[in-house]
């Protein structure tokens, strides 16, 4: 670099990602070169996408002053075998003295090529784990090809196989059973019958005559079968999952939400009251969420492209995606939850929606969804420290009280002057009379039954009305136990152990 930078010429940095403490160095050296070097010197480096954005080492300074480009790998078989081909030209299909038996295997190559390349995307029963198989294992099988043709006076299959499924493709290989599937392979694609007889590389596709470079090319295209399974020998099950995964994947990164910008939505108010405190909790907490749910649908659609290692994270996403089950890493992000993947999503979207609007202003919304918060305790509390700082009651002095009311979500256009009003909870072991105001038995067949709006306020302790009244837990989901929030007093014309025996709860998922 050093005697290049004053004449004409260029210096190469291969795999850079491998060097992160140097890049810092690297980039004072190209800042301090930058004066005084030749007009057309330049500099070329090389290096791995980072799989997320977290993992990013090169620094900002050296992308910025930089033209980028990116080698994406091809997709399909139709996109791999042209690829393969590409490696060569007309004159390499002519530089051995065996024409015929050398174009014909050199394709059989390509087609094997393509093949183990393009089952990385079917995961497991592609390839147990993750090889990188690379078009200059392709080119190098095609000069051991070339040598061994012109020193033998037949072709040595027995030798040809075992050097390029045993040596060149499979010193990639480190599973057993990986590297049996790569000799069967070649035991059906590289045989006698290769040229003696017609043999079929894929259902519907046969090997080719003898043709020129851009002849092949044309075969490919014309003679082909549409993309499937059967072109790798696989079942076209083989597929439903992948697929299933797939659509499943693309759904939800279409669906997901940006996250919040916390530093705009903190300049909306500077107010840092108890409810607009809760609100930026939440959003930081959602945006965790949404982090970690598009960071991982990346990986794992990098994954099934075959472009990234499969990790056991991945496939545990993987297999919980195809049983409509939600990953368990969204899950210790989350709230606590019962619904399956679908059912999960569309309450997250609502969340979102709820948290987006209360974020416009930073006003209490009218009628505020208890359900939606990972913490809804937080809220809660808030009712209560907001009402304790205007009426100046110590916080350990008041409690929180409840009066059921008998409208629903839309009957209100603004927030009460104080507390708030609650909806989203459903009752489970009775219902709620509100002709009577009271708790009353459950109907026959039906489960949990919605409550109407509920206000909540605090008063002091000493001013609590307990008598007719129901201590009834609230839980986050229906499992209870360890997704207890709080206690509401319901009214109740009944006594308390009859309530306490049926199991009466309030819970916060339907």
């Amino acid at each position: 670099m050093y005697a290049h930078v004053r004449i004409l010429g260029h210096t190469i940095f291969q795999n850079v990602h491998l060097v992160a403490k140097w890049l810092g160095t690297l980039e004072k050296l190209l800042e301090r070169f930058s004066q005084g070097s030749h007009r057309d010197y330049r500099v070329f480096m090389s290096a791995e996408s980072a799989p997320t954005p977290d993992e990013h080492v090169i620094p900002q300074g050296l992308l910025e002053n930089a033209i980028k480009m990116t080698n994406e790998p091809p997709t399909g078989m139709l996109a791999n075998l042209h690829a393969a081909l590409c490696s060569f030209d007309q004159d390499t299909l002519e530089v051995c003295s065996k024409e015929q038996e050398f174009k014909s295997i050199l394709f059989s190559l390509c087609y094997f090529h393509a093949c183990v390349a393009g089952r990385l995307r079917f995961g497991p029963q592609g390839w147990s784990r993750s090889y990188p198989f690379s078009p200059g294992d392709l080119t190098i099988c095609a000069s051991i090809l070339y040598n061994y043709l012109e020193a033998s006076p037949h072709v040595p299959w027995e030798a040809l196989r075992y050097l390029f499924g045993e040596i060149m493709y499979g010193g990639h290989i480190t599973d057993d059973w990986d590297r049996k599937l790569c000799r069967a392979y070649l035991e059906e694609f590289m045989n006698p019958s290769l040229i003696e007889d017609e043999l079929m590389l894929a259902p519907g596709f046969a090997a080719p005559p003898n043709l020129d470079y851009s002849g092949y090319h044309q075969y490919i295209e014309e003679m082909l079968p549409p993309e499937s399974p059967a072109l790798y020998g696989l079942h076209p099950n083989a597929e439903i999952e992948f697929l299933t995964v797939k659509n499943v994947l693309d759904d939800i990164l279409e669906k997901l939400p940006e996250e919040f910008n916390m530093a705009e939505i903190m300049q909306k108010n500077p107010n840092r009251g108890p409810y607009v405190l809760v609100c930026f909790q939440e959003c930081e907490r959602m945006n965790i969420l949404l982090r970690e749910i598009r960071v991982s649908l990346q990986q794992l659609d990098l994954g099934l492209k075959g472009e990234l290692t499969l990790s056991p994270d991945l496939e545990a996403q993987q297999s919980a995606l195809s049983c409509d089950a939600v990953p368990d890493a969204w899950s210790k992000l989350a709230y606590p939850s019962t619904y399956g993947l679908a059912q999960w999503l569309n309450d997250l979207l609502l969340r979102c929606r709820e948290l987006d609007t209360w974020t416009q202003d930073l006003a209490l919304p009218a009628v505020v969804w208890l359900s939606g918060f990972f913490n809804p305790q937080s809220f809660l509390t808030a009712i209560m420290q907001t009402m304790a700082r205007k009426n100046e009651w110590p916080l350990d002095k008041i409690c929180l009280t409840v009066d059921v009311t008998k409208k629903t979500k839309e009957d209100y256009g603004h927030p009460p002057r104080e507390g708030a009003y609650l909806h989203g909870l459903f009752m489970e072991g009775a219902r709620w009379d509100p002709q009577s105001g009271t708790i009353a038995d459950a109907r026959l067949k039906e489960i949990r039954s919605a409550m109407p709006v509920i206000f909540a306020k605090a008063i002091p302790v000493d001013r609590q009305e307990t008598k007719h009244t129901y201590e009834c837990p609230v839980y986050k989901t229906k499992t209870r136990g360890p997704d207890y929030v709080w206690t509401f007093r319901l009214k109740s014309k009944e006594k308390t152990a009859r309530w306490m025996l049926a199991g009466v709860a309030l819970l916060l998922e339907s």
